[in-house]
C-alpha cells in the first residue's frame, strides 16, 4: 500500500473517530437541554438541569435509520406488539444514512397535573460545514418528514392523526461566516377568504443553527453558539474548553465527557498535524516538479539558441512539439518586455 493511500486512509479514520466522539458529545443530556431551551419554545427560559430529567431514556447516537421502513423495530414481548426506534448496531447495514441523534422528550406540563404526558421527538445533526454536493434544507426537510411518517404504528395507530408527535429537526453547520439561527416551519395562506382548518401546524420544525469559525463572547444571544462553539472547536485545548462548559455554563463535566473531550482534543491535533505534513508534501513535489519543469525549459531553450527547429528539439528530448514551442514563444515575449 502506497504512502499517499495510507495517509489518506489514516485521516479519514481519524475525522471518523473525532465525528464520533463530537456526537457523543452533543448527545450528552447537559448539552441538548441547553440546545432546547433556545430552539422549543416550551423550554424557553427554563434551567437546562430541570429540562435534563425530560430526556426520556439514553438518546440514540448514529443508531437509527433514516430510509423508509427501517426507522422503527418491532419485537414480540409476552404476546404483545411492541414498537420503538431502531437502535440497531451501527456496523449493520454500514451504508445506511442514520440520524446523528435522536430522542424523545417531555413537555412541561402546561395545567400543572401530575402524569400528564405530552411528548415531543427531537433530531440533531452535526455538520462540519455547509455540503456543497447539495442543498442542506433539502435534506433537513427529508428528515424532518422522516421524522413524521416513521410514527406511523409507533406513536399512533391507523387514522388517529391527532396523535402524531411534534418533531424538531435541529442542523449545527460549523465553519460557517457567521453566527446565525432559522427557524423553518409551516404557515398558513389564506387565498380566497378565510376560513379554520383544524390541525397543527406546528408539527414540522427545522432549525438551522450556523456556528461562526470565531467563539463569540459569552452573551444572552450567542449563548447556545458560544457553548457548541467551544464544544466541537479544534482550536481550543482540553482545559480551555473544560473552563467554557463546566464554568461559564455550570455542566457537570464527568469522566465520560472528559474522556470524549480528551479525545476530541488529540484528534484535532493529529488532524492539523496531518494536514501540514501533507502540505509539506504537496509543496515539496510541487517545488520538485517546477525544478524540473525549469531544467527542460533551459535545455530547450539553449538547443533553440544553437539554431536546432522545434521539430528537430522535440526529435532529440522527446518533449511535445505543442510544448517546445510554447516554451520558445514564452522566451520572445519575455526578452521583447
Amino acid at each position: 500500500m502506497n504512502t499517499e493511500l495510507k495517509n489518506a486512509i489514516a485521516s479519514t479514520d481519524k475525522d471518523a473517530q473525532y465525528d464520533a466522539s463530537a456526537k457523543r458529545l452533543l448527545g450528552q443530556k447537559h448539552i441538548l437541554a441547553h440546545i432546547l431551551v433556545k430552539t422549543v419554545p416550551e423550554f424557553m427560559g427554563m434551567n437546562p438541569k430541570d429540562i435534563v430529567p425530560l430526556i426520556e431514556g439514553e438518546p440514540c447516537i448514529s443508531t437509527v435509520p433514516v430510509e423508509p421502513g427501517l426507522t422503527n423495530t418491532v419485537t414480540e414481548n409476552s404476546g404483545e406488539r411492541l414498537i420503538g426506534l431502531n437502535g440497531e448496531n451501527a456496523e449493520i447495514n454500514e451504508g445506511l444514512m442514520r440520524f446523528d441523534i435522536i430522542f424523545y422528550v417531555r413537555m412541561p406540563s402546561k395545567s400543572g397535573i401530575k402524569g400528564e404526558l405530552s411528548q415531543i421527538i427531537v433530531n440533531v445533526e452535526a455538520q462540519k460545514s455547509e455540503p456543497t454536493e447539495y442543498d442542506i434544507l433539502n435534506r433537513a426537510i427529508f428528515y424532518v418528514s422522516r421524522m413524521i411518517s416513521s410514527q406511523k404504528g409507533r406513536d399512533f395507530e391507523n387514522s388517529n392523526y391527532n396523535d402524531i408527535r411534534r418533531v424538531y429537526s435541529i442542523w449545527v453547520c460549523m465553519n460557517m461566516d457567521k453566527n446565525s439561527m432559522s427557524h423553518i416551519h409551516l404557515t398558513k395562506d389564506d387565498i380566497i377568504d378565510t376560513y379554520h382548518w383544524k390541525g397543527n401546524l406546528d408539527l414540522l420544525n427545522i432549525v438551522m443553527l450556523g456556528l461562526a469559525k470565531e467563539l463569540p463572547e459569552h452573551d444572552e444571544m450567542y449563548e447556545l453558539h458560544r457553548l457548541l462553539g467551544a464544544l466541537l472547536s479544534k482550536e481550543l485545548t482540553i482545559n480551555e474548553k473544560l473552563t467554557i462548559i463546566g464554568n461559564e455554563y455550570d455542566i457537570p463535566v464527568e469522566e465520560n465527557f472528559r474522556r470524549d473531550v480528551n479525545i476530541m482534543c488529540n484528534l484535532s491535533q493529529g488532524i492539523r498535524e496531518d494536514g501540514i505534513a501533507e502540505g509539506i508534501a504537496i509543496g515539496r513535489a510541487e517545488g520538485e516538479a517546477r525544478g524540473r519543469a525549469e531544467s527542460e525549459a533551459r535545455i530547450i531553450l539553449n538547443m533553440h539558441k544553437n539554431g536546432l527547429t522545434a521539430e528537430q528539439i522535440a526529435t532529440y528530448t522527446g518533449a511535445n512539439i505543442d510544448d517546445v514551442i510554447a516554451i520558445i514563444e514564452k522566451d520572445k515575449k519575455v526578452v521583447l518586455v
